[in-house]
């Protein structure tokens, strides 16, 4: 241990003790280390030189952005109102109908968008005010919406998966087909657990709808559902890459919009470009101080420390799998999912290479555990999301919530210990 890299970690742990936001956080360390060590300047140019032939020429990190626009543009124009409207029409006839209107909703707009905050915050309003007219309790209508948001970033496409794609090389078509069986998994336990809960508390049935209405509101509903057709058809027929699909979804989104459901002019579009910017701009941020970082971290070989300290406790991958989920849902409570994206899978990377632990597992498992810390408290961002749109107290949300983490906890557990649930699909479309 050096005196710059004693102050990195002592500047960093402050960062969490004073409540600094994570990306200037990162910064403020990341500028101690190099302020202190022999040369600075050289320090600071190999770092500029690294990020901008490195990681900001990553062609699959355009990606986010433009999954980011195309889940503005569905939250701004009437797909999300369809998309709630056709799993409606699916479920929405069952004892507490709306719970799982709101899980199978979550399941179809996660195939359109990769985002659990664009889920909770676009579907969301809809669903919450819906139960809530329906007689449902606000903790549970909550609660119910920030669980099966966690859904989107599983089920492709996923922002976070393609971070993970651009830090450890794994195939991004592989993470992607690999997440549809643990999500579908998710949505099923969330349907059980509602299906106990209304009967419980004696939740009202949804209508019916008459064989003449649900064929009208299909077919009103097919250009909205077509959008994960044209994304994820696009992919795996090899006609573009996950970038140009995302730019490809985004603009068939638009045009559905203004054109079809007329529902987006030209003042939903400026926001949709305020809110991408903005988006886009924080997650810039984040990769930029997460990348100097990162940079310090590996110089100093503290991944290899780390490896070398964990594989002394076992060299079970099976046990270090535990560990390492454990480890995770920790930070989960506590960190921001891309922090702990940038910042820490790079530092587990090198221990899963020496056990052996096939690349796009791992993937959909650690991306599955970090969305869990999206609902988890303190500091589960959804948790403020839906507890923001609807009003109602965080103590609330977190009360009814914790069952349904422990429903997306037996799921992780489960996808853990049989990885053929994550590869089955990716090896059945010939990605393995």
């Amino acid at each position: 241990m050096n005196l710059p890299l004693i102050v990195f970690f002592l500047s960093f742990t402050l960062v969490f003790l004073l409540r600094i936001p994570i990306a200037p956080g990162m910064m403020m360390a990341s500028a101690f280390y190099f302020a202190l060590s022999k040369n600075p300047a050289a320090s600071l140019d190999m770092v500029a030189m690294q990020f901008l032939t490195n990681m900001n020429a990553s062609f699959i990190l355009i990606a986010v952005p433009l999954f980011v626009f195309m889940a503005e543009i569905m939250n701004s124009g009437k797909v999300t109102n369809m998309i709630f409207s056709f799993a409606n029409a699916l479920v929405g006839r069952k004892k507490g109908a709306l719970g799982h209107v709101n899980v199978v909703a979550s399941i179809i707009f996660s195939g359109m968008t990769g985002s659990a905050l664009a889920d909770a915050s676009g579907l969301g309003s809809m669903e919450i005010r819906a139960m809530r007219e329906h007689g449902y309790d606000d903790g549970y209508s909550c609660a119910i919406t920030a669980a099966s948001a966690t859904i989107g970033p599983i089920i492709p496409p996923s922002i976070p998966m393609v971070f993970f794609s651009m830090l450890s090389g794994a195939s991004i078509g592989s993470l992607f087909l690999g997440g549809v069986l643990p999500g579908l998994l998710i949505g099923f336990g969330l349907m059980i657990y509602t299906s106990v809960i209304a009967r419980r508390r004696n939740y009202p049935e949804g209508t019916r709808l008459a064989p003449r209405e649900f064929w009208k509101l299909t077919f009103r509903s097919i250009p909205a559902l077509f959008s994960v057709v044209v994304l994820l058809g696009g992919i795996y027929t090899g006609i573009v890459t996950p970038t140009e699909a995302g730019a490809l979804a985004a603009f068939y989104a638009m045009i559905i919009s203004v054109f079809f459901y007329r529902a987006f002019g030209w003042k939903e579009f400026r926001q949709v470009l305020v809110n991408t910017v903005r988006t886009t701009g924080t997650l810039s941020l984040l990769v930029g101080s997460a990348y100097a970082f990162s940079y310090i971290v590996t110089i100093e070989k503290i991944p290899n420390f780390v490896a070398s300290l964990m594989l002394s406790l076992t060299t079970n991958k099976y046990l270090m799998l535990l560990i390492i989920n454990v480890v995770f849902l920790i930070l989960g409570m506590f960190i921001d999912t891309m922090a702990i994206t940038l910042v820490f899978i790079p530092i587990v990377l090198p221990i899963i290479n020496q056990l052996g632990i096939d690349l796009v597992h791992f993937g959909v498992v650690i991306v599955l555990n970090m969305m869990i810390g999206l609902s988890t408290p303190p500091y589960g961002m959804l948790l403020y999301v839906v507890s923001g749109i609807s009003g109602t107290p965080l103590k609330t949300i977190i009360r009814e919530i914790l069952p349904m983490i422990f429903v997306i906890v037996a799921v992780l557990l489960l996808i853990t210990y049989v990885p053929d649930i994550v590869l089955f699909v990716p090896k059945l479309a010939g990605y393995r």
